[in-house]
């Protein structure tokens, strides 16, 4: 039995799902961001127990079809950017549509109209956040971190990021910088 839990996108996610199952007594089989398989079904009583104590942890679980799949939308767009080293060759719709087996334009119009945003725009908003945590470590360059995340050109991924934070990477990288240093000197 598959089960669906929104917020589950981080390992540490991951660690406290897995211990709540192990609380509970409860045999996975697989544990991935946003999901988790049962080996059988769970009695009424401890599938409660154990959306009382996701929900304890920020956590919830999924119960409906249309939450299930937004969650689904949003999980595989996380690990796309934030997980692997490399983004697909494909097209994002090529890519959504493969790991999640429904068509694009049935998955871009429940996502729109549920999150009041486009898959396009939550994609962008989340390689927004993958290019400042590469800015932060200092090991790419940026033409290393556009072709990382497949943009068309240095400048394509500069005027992105501007538009979406209002700063240029450079002037970013300098902020975030200063700050640590003036945290440093505290």
């Amino acid at each position: 039995m598959k089960l669906y839990i929104k917020y589950m996108v981080s390992q540490r996610c991951k660690i406290l799902v897995r211990e709540e199952l192990i609380k509970l007594d409860l045999e996975h089989v697989i544990l991935d961001l946003g999901m988790v398989e049962i080996l059988g079904d769970i009695p009424k009583d401890k599938r409660i127990l154990f959306a009382q104590n996701l929900l304890k942890s920020g956590l919830e679980l999924l119960d409906d079809a249309r939450s299930i799949l937004i969650e689904r939308i949003k999980t595989a767009i996380i690990e796309m950017i934030h997980y692997t080293d490399e983004i697909p060759k494909t097209n994002y719709s090529g890519y959504l549509t493969k790991k999640l087996g429904y068509d694009y334009t049935y998955l871009s119009n429940t996502f729109s109209e549920v999150k009041g945003i486009t898959i396009q725009h939550y994609i962008i908003k989340h390689k927004i956040e993958r290019v400042k945590e590469l800015l932060l470590y200092d090991e790419l360059n940026l033409t290393e971190i556009a072709h990382k995340l497949h943009y068309s050109s240095p400048s394509h991924l500069s005027n992105q990021f501007k538009k979406v934070t209002g700063l240029t990477p450079s002037f970013y990288k300098k902020m975030k910088k200063k700050r640590q240093q003036n945290l440093e000197n505290l």
